[in-house]
């Protein structure tokens, strides 16, 4: 049994489920928040402890696995103080504002022993398994193209939490904050990135940061990739589509588990529909979202591992949100290997002009 404590009790409540749905490999022991009211709610009358005391949380030896769960701003540094008390880590995303921040995280990995495994948990899901496989089975071969659509609603109420549309404390908008896990997937289909192209505004909400964008990626593979990212839609919608040499793989419009949703495989000659049928047919059940997510991070604490989201998974949204905030910023296209020159290896967030007492 994996002893875990759950830090923040936001999206908390949504990583409980699925540490609860496996009870034979996780315990939740604690719920650590400075509203411990909130957090009482999200225990609901379990026998998990609440607290609003981190440093206990950190010095029981019951509790391997800290999730954290905190505004984008405290992840850096919860982590690294998580890794320094000898604990494994669950982080949501961002996992750090930096690539400078990355890069210091790469070497508490490295000094402590302790593990962080990134939160991109749709990537666990039929539809993955069942792309993952025609793939494997030799059926996709060239990618040529793929998009993404992230259309989402979010109003005003949804920037009443003051850290929210701030580069301080969300530390980005809809690229960072939405886009983020289905730019993952796409990475994780299709490889890394080369190069990206990036348009984007605030045209939504009177907020700091973004929220719409058009991006434009090359894959280092030669695919080319649209992405489409809005919260002003009239309704929450995910869609993605993938059109390889073989085949053509379309995702239904589900916003927030696109990897649980029903896709489409369509073959594309000389691949024959059958072909494709009987791959499907041999591909079995798994745990889906954040479930499944965590069953990987199981296996890999008992050295049984290769399935889990990975640091380096992590640090690669992170090479890429730099890239793209950099071509936002100077229109033009950015390669990743020069998304850290100069200051930008210090992160992308804005930063303000000097002052004449400054300058």
């Amino acid at each position: 049994m994996i002893g875990v404590a759950i830090v923040g009790a936001g999206i908390g409540a949504e990583h409980l489920k699925g540490y609860l749905a496996l009870p034979e490999r996780f315990a939740v022991k604690a719920i650590c928040d400075l509203d411990v009211e909130r957090a009482r709610g999200v225990a609901n009358g379990t026998s998990i402890h609440v607290t609003a005391d981190l440093d206990e949380v950190l010095a029981d030896p019951s509790i391997q696995l800290i999730d954290v769960c905190l505004p984008p701003h405290l992840h850096f540094p919860i982590t690294l103080k998580a890794h320094a008390a000898g604990k494994d880590v669950v982080c949501e995303k961002p996992l750090v504002r930096s690539l400078e921040e990355a890069n210091a995280l790469l070497e508490s990995v490295k000094t402590t022993g302790r593990s962080i495994f990134p939160v991109f948990q749709y990537r666990f899901g039929p539809a993955m398994r069942q792309l993952r496989a025609l793939i494997d089975a030799g059926l996709a071969g060239k990618a040529y193209v793929a998009s993404s659509e992230v259309h989402w609603n979010r109003g005003k109420g949804y920037y009443d939490i003051p850290w929210r549309g701030t580069w301080k404390g969300e530390c980005g908008g809809a690229i960072l904050g939405h886009a983020i896990h289905a730019h993952d997937l796409i990475c994780y289909v299709l490889g890394p990135v080369e190069e990206v192209f990036t348009m984007a505004d605030t045209r939504v909400n009177a907020i700091e940061t973004e929220d719409c964008a058009a991006l434009s990626f090359r894959m280092k593979n030669g695919a080319l990739v649209t992405s489409s990212v809005t919260l002003g839609a009239a309704e929450d919608t995910s869609r993605l589509r993938f059109c390889f040499e073989g085949f053509t793989a379309e995702s239904g419009s589900l916003p927030y588990r696109p990897a649980e949703d029903k896709w489409r495989f369509i073959a594309r000659a000389p691949t024959t529909q059958a072909q494709i049928d009987a791959v499907l047919a041999t591909v079995g059940e798994g745990e889906n979202g954040f479930t499944g997510f965590v069953e990987a991070i199981a296996d890999a604490m008992e050295g049984r591992g290769g399935k889990e989201v990975t640091v380096r998974d992590g640090l690669q949204s992170i090479e890429l949100v730099t890239a793209i905030y950099r071509s936002a910023r100077g229109g033009k296209p950015v390669r990743l290997a020069e998304a850290a020159e100069g200051q930008w290896i210090k992160g992308w967030a804005p930063q303000p002009a000097p002052t004449a007492a400054s300058a």
